[in-house]
């Protein structure tokens, strides 16, 4: 089978599904993307890049979408080489938003299109309009609805589309839902697991005699994963815990939403405004995973907040180590975590209330030492990536077949 991947950021989502495909010598896997640096054995890579930025001066309401044009002009372009090279493939997976999956039918016309569905825009009822201290500009409101132009065509054009959580699938047109399918993209259950009793060494930090450790994992600092509640909620818990350490595993940097005026990073902004101890604070940056799967095993508690948005991997793979995770009761994380049964939630906007539950996990973790197990069996029933792998290889081998039904 010929598959052609297609993503900006290689190798993104598709790391698992696109090796155990080349991994097959009767496959031939080729990855479009704009992504020069990161290799994988038996992937070609097929470069492209757009032949330009989208202009300044073009309507913000559109920019988005001229840049999804952008991108998808490149990919029509490389599609075309690719196909008078002799590559003409049975199946086409693409993520879809930022334009590398737009004029696929163009080129292949006859070639089943598999699109990865991550988000569709609203102004309301999800993450835009989510914090009443931040409202939306009347501006706003059509500027959001455009930017899910680029996605209407895909969902249109493609011939089967895939959601990683039922939430997520939520947000797009309900007349789309038979279109797509909900199809989580796994986590590696045999490599996040727990290590019960260990602790805290990484090369530049010793907290192998701290008892209580408090963890924090995102891709960056901002206010759609809650930093900012979460440093408000670790004052409280400073104040109530003296021995009790914050690890926090995150860029400086914002990306989704908008960054503060005049380069100002959330982490500069909250540490001005919120008095810490910071000698028990350990910003760590990004770690490769073997040493980030070390924090996560000596982990006492591990906050996860999000804004109504996409589900962060992070969070699975917490629960598959066993940690006891604090979530947000926000819907993605409410979709996987019941309270009380295999985790811990709490009101996103209230630090007090996240802070009375770090007590509730540092006084009694006897009494609950089920929630960690229950967070694992979560993990390995419904996310693991032994599970999942083959119902994405056989998704793919049906789209390629064109033997889906709908539904």
């Amino acid at each position: 089978m010929r598959v052609l991947f297609l993503h900006t950021n290689f190798p993104a989502q598709y790391r698992h599904v696109a090796l155990a495909l080349s991994q097959d010598p009767k496959n031939q896997v080729v990855f479009g993307t704009q992504n020069q640096e990161v290799e994988l054995g038996g992937i070609r890579k097929a470069i492209f890049q757009p032949s330009r930025e989208a202009h300044p001066s073009t309507h913000h309401y559109i920019r988005p979408l001229e840049s999804a044009v952008l991108n998808g002009q490149a990919v029509f372009r490389l599609a075309n080489q690719l196909q008078a090279a002799g590559f003409v493939p049975d199946v086409i997976c693409g993520h879809s938003g930022w334009g590398p999956t737009l004029y696929m039918k163009d080129v292949f016309p006859k070639t089943p299109l598999l699109c990865y569905f991550e988000w569709f825009y609203h102004a309301r009822g999800s993450d835009a309009d989510f914090d009443p201290a931040a409202p939306l500009a009347m501006d706003d409101l059509p500027r959001i609805r455009t930017k899910n132009a680029p996605i209407l065509l895909d969902l249109y054009s493609c011939d089967r589309g895939l959601s990683p959580t039922h939430w997520q699938q939520s947000q797009f047109p309900p007349e789309f839902h038979s279109k797509i399918s909900v199809l989580h993209d796994g986590v590696d259950t045999n490599y996040f697991r727990p290590n019960p009793g260990s602790k805290l060494v990484l090369p530049n930090l010793d907290l192998s005699q701290v008892d209580e450790l408090i963890t924090y994992v995102s891709r960056g600092m901002e206010p759609y994963r809650g930093f900012p509640q979460f440093i408000e909620a670790l004052a409280h818990i400073q104040q109530r815990r003296p021995h009790c350490h914050a690890v926090i595993v995150a860029s400086e940097r914002v990306c989704y939403g908008k960054s503060l005026p005049n380069g100002i990073s959330y982490k500069d902004y909250m540490l001005k405004k919120v008095p810490l101890d910071l000698s028990r604070v350990h910003f760590v940056g990004t770690l490769p995973y073997g040493l980030y799967l070390k924090v996560l095993q000596a982990s006492s508690a591990h906050i996860y907040l999000t804004k109504p948005f996409v589900l962060s991997w992070s969070m699975i793979e917490a629960m598959s180590a066993g940690c006891l995770v604090v979530g947000s009761a926000t819907a993605p994380v409410k979709e996987v975590i019941q309270d009380g049964k295999n985790g811990l939630l709490f009101d996103f906007f209230s630090p007090t209330q996240l802070a009375d539950r770090i007590d509730e996990v540092m006084n009694h973790p006897t009494r609950l030492a089920s929630l960690r197990v229950n967070a694992r069996t979560t993990a390995l029933e419904n996310y693991a990536l032994a599970k999942l792998l083959p119902q994405h290889l056989q998704l793919i081998q049906n789209v390629a077949q064109r033997s889906l039904v709908p539904g």
